[in-house]
């Protein structure tokens, strides 16, 4: 069993890259919201309370029983966390007059357990808007900046550490060696969480908990569903059966690809095409929701028609990561749920089957180092995320076969291009959308009134925010070139420069 560190979500936006810095350190971390307090703590060898949009003397503002953890466990406070301490230690908090909001650098260091390796001048990520005025008498002040006294103080006689910013956060140039010095200096947790011990784990658990039964899993093609495929096999072996669905709005020859690359994996893999059905389906309709109901639909009848020509199945697996999983705990308090995780549509309330997911602990990009650890190929682990509607979304308006082909063309030479100026791995998403106008064009002689497509390429880590990125003029010259030359209906190309919030990544 790993040594296990908690992490207490008071509902700050980066409380989960808190959890994948803890990870990266090769030490299991778990998230639970401040109101599921778990009873009983001690699984845990540390503890460590995230920020949050909330002020302490607030009266919503989130609280916990303090004295389950105080002086027993290892505790880090970070930001909201650090005032929380301060205050229930009878310190004072309060508005900040210089609200302290991007780069800061540390001064007057003090303490060589928290911050070994890390000098004065270090630049730290501040987000806050309340200040720790004053400490309690048994705290002590172990760095400030330039405009905050008390940027980070220990709790004498404990080993209870806060700090006012956020090391979890890329700007904290040395946050996670604070975080390092956390662990191994202050909790001294055992770093027992590597890749190979999780795919042990894993397997382990799945061995014990299916047995003999068979399962039925939904391959997308994507990192998420290779995996846990892999995994499966490695656990149950044939006992897995794997169902590939072409809707007809996948990427350009992607049925056949991603097929081709399945083969000697060892998996048991079918390939339905159901493309003529979806796209019959979609004929006439327009509004978005309404097309990804469609969608959803369709695919549920597709695979339930196919999984119940495997007898005795009873269990259905999915590629679920623990960023899913932390989404659907959220709660109508600091953290907004996002989105809501749902399986499959409703798929296993049809088919009644029991739920497996293999990943379910997992981050994403955890997910792709285990596949790496599997030997699954580069191409399947690291592709860019695609959208469960495909490429019904990118449609936009009515879908139609012949759109759905103009814009698979589109969209390879875009991508294609990426990967020929080795800018594809230096993006977390990319694709072309389909706009439902048509603008006036001159090739050669001709007058020509054809369709607009809009590039877009985005940086991130989990889908929730993105920056547009800042692509080279040359290449957006040569995909706009290569997709109004090669591709017969369109004929004016455009770059989304737009960032989620606002925008979203899709269109629709």
């Amino acid at each position: 069993m790993h040594q296990k560190v908690l992490i207490i979500d008071f509902g700050s936006q980066y409380t989960q890259l808190i959890a994948r810095k803890v990870r990266e350190l090769n030490v299991y971390s778990e998230i639970i919201p401040y109101h599921k307090f778990p009873d009983d703590v001690t699984p845990y060898k540390a503890i460590i309370l995230s920020g949050s949009p909330y002020s302490v003397y607030n009266e919503q503002a989130p609280k916990i029983p303090i004295e389950k953890f105080k002086g027993i466990f290892p505790v880090l406070g970070v930001c909201y966390g650090a005032q929380y301490l301060a205050n229930v230690g009878g310190g004072s908090v309060e508005p900040s007059k210089i609200r302290e909001y991007g780069r800061a650098h540390l001064t007057h260091i003090t303490d060589n357990a928290l911050f070994t390796n890390i000098n004065s001048g270090s630049q730290v990520w501040m987000s806050h808007g309340d200040t720790i005025m004053t400490l309690p008498s048994h705290y002590e002040r172990i760095a400030s900046t330039e405009t905050v006294e008390n940027a980070a103080y220990k709790i004498k006689g404990e080993d209870t550490y806060a700090i006012q910013f956020h090391p979890e956060v890329y700007h904290s140039t040395d946050g996670k060696q604070l975080l390092n010095n956390f662990l191994e200096n202050i909790a001294k947790v055992e770093k027992d969480w590597t890749p190979k011990a999780q795919v042990e784990e894993i397997v382990t658990e799945l061995k014990k908990k299916l047995g003999n039964d068979k399962v039925v899993l939904g391959l997308s093609g994507g990192s998420d569903s290779t995996v846990a495929a892999v995994l499966l096999q490695k656990a149950i072996g044939n006992n897995l059966h794997c169902i590939f669905v072409n809707n007809g709005l996948l990427r350009l020859n992607e049925f056949e690809t991603v097929l081709k690359q399945y083969e000697g994996m060892g998996l048991q893999v079918y390939g339905v095409d159901a493309s003529k059905r979806f796209l019959d389906a979609l004929k006439g309709v327009e509004e978005p929701e309404a097309k990804r109901k469609i969608i959803g639909r369709e695919f549920i009848n597709v695979f339930d028609e196919e999984a119940h020509k495997i007898q005795d199945v009873k269990w259905l697996a999915q590629g679920t990561i623990y960023s899913d999983v932390v989404e659907s705990a959220s709660f109508d308090g600091p953290t907004q749920t996002i989105k809501s995780h749902h399986n499959v549509g409703g798929l296993p309330e049809k088919m009644k089957l029991k739920i497996v997911e293999p990943l379910r602990m997992l981050f994403k990009d955890e997910v792709r180092i285990i596949g790496k650890t599997l030997g699954i190929n580069d191409s399947l682990i690291h592709k860019h995320p695609f959208p469960g509607p495909g490429l019904g979304i990118r449609v936009l308006g009515e879908v139609t076969e012949e759109k759905v082909l103009m814009l698979q063309k589109a969209d390879d030479i875009f991508i294609q291009l990426l990967k020929k100026w080795d800018l594809y791995h230096q993006i977390w998403q990319a694709g072309v959308m389909l706009l439902p106008i048509r603008t006036v064009g001159v090739m050669g002689d001709e007058r020509t009134y054809e369709y607009v497509v809009a590039l877009r390429a985005v940086q991130s880590t989990d889908g929730m925010t993105a920056d547009w990125v800042e692509l080279p003029h040359q290449f957006l010259q040569e995909v706009s070139n290569h997709i109004i030359n090669n591709v017969k209906g369109i004929n004016r190309v455009v770059y989304d420069i737009s960032s989620k919030p606002p925008a979203t990544i899709e269109w629709e």
